[in-house]
């Protein structure tokens, strides 16, 4: 039920602010009498695909901390949540970014994750899992890639990379569609049923082609996290984290998280396309492969 109203909610607000957007740049409708008004259709497109993608990463902590059950350390109760703040303290200030809110979430599952709308406005989070079955080395090395992953902007970058696929996406299924609508279908008025049938069909071809240029960005983020995490907390230790992951074969992270995640899914054929991580095995070579 929590995740239902979670869902209406956020999706309420997202309409709510883009509809008010849209009012505020004073966009008309982009079909007319003539055909299609390419500006207004490429502002229509702008506001819905980058606007999307940003209200997504401004709630991306709040979303984590309800969707996952995310309970912040305010104060260290123990000595293993005090260990946890202090190593990602000491590693925020190596890489020149400010505290991240620290959390744990309850999951058997050995994984972690960050997210935030900003370098400075971030949370990392481990699993109870983690905590028990890794060592300190390793989970050390663990907090080392999610502190890379701020370090390096990657949420920011993400939704950036989001909002432009999706700019394309609705702007080129709208100008498929209209195309075909008038010359294959000679329809003498705009927004006839070919417009729509074609652009959504076009919308999910192009939607698809989209997601396959989103993950191959979040795998090579991946890489450059791995050695941020290396860089931080040793390249052994990053190594025999990988290797202990690999070794446990962690459930991904809940598909609104996924990309957020220390490791993911494996996949084989044409799913490689879609994997938001690259394979452990890679991953681990890649870094006994770095000088």
């Amino acid at each position: 039920m929590k995740r239902i109203v979670l869902f209406l909610a956020t999706n309420f607000a997202i309409v709510l602010v883009l509809s008010l957007s849209m009012r505020l740049l004073g966009v008309e409708p982009y079909l007319t009498g003539q055909g299609l008004n390419l500006q207004s259709l490429l502002i229509f497109a702008a506001v819905m695909g980058f606007g999307g993608s940003f209200i997504s990463l401004a709630i991306s902590k709040w979303m984590a901390k309800k969707s996952m059950g995310v309970r912040v350390i305010e104060r260290p109760a123990n000595p293993t949540e005090s260990w946890l703040v202090d190593t990602i303290r000491n590693y925020a200030v190596n890489a020149g970014i400010n505290m991240p809110e620290v959390g744990i979430f309850d999951s058997p599952q050995v994984n972690a994750f960050a997210t935030g709308m900003s370098k400075n406005n971030s949370l990392v989070a481990v699993s109870s899992g983690l905590l028990q079955q890794m060592t300190r080395e390793e989970a050390e090395a663990v907090l080392g890639h999610e502190i890379a992953h701020i370090a390096n902007g990657d949420m920011v970058t993400l939704a950036l990379i989001q909002g432009v696929v999706n700019t394309f996406v609705m702007f080129l299924s709208r100008v498929i569609g209209h195309t075909v609508d008038r010359v294959v279908f000679k329809s003498e008025r705009s927004g006839g049923p070919a417009f729509f049938i074609t652009m959504i069909i076009a919308e999910l071809v192009l939607g698809v082609l989209a997601s396959i240029i989103v993950m191959w960005f979040s795998r090579q983020r991946e890489f450059r996290a791995d050695h941020g995490g290396a860089s931080l907390a040793g390249r052994k230790n990053m190594i025999a984290a990988l290797e202990r992951l690999d070794s446990l074969h962690p459930a991904p992270l809940p598909e609104k998280m996924a990309a957020f995640g220390i490791a993911g899914g494996g996949a084989s054929g044409i799913k490689r396309l879609f994997m938001t991580h690259p394979p452990l095995a890679e991953r681990i070579a890649a870094l006994k492969a770095a000088q």
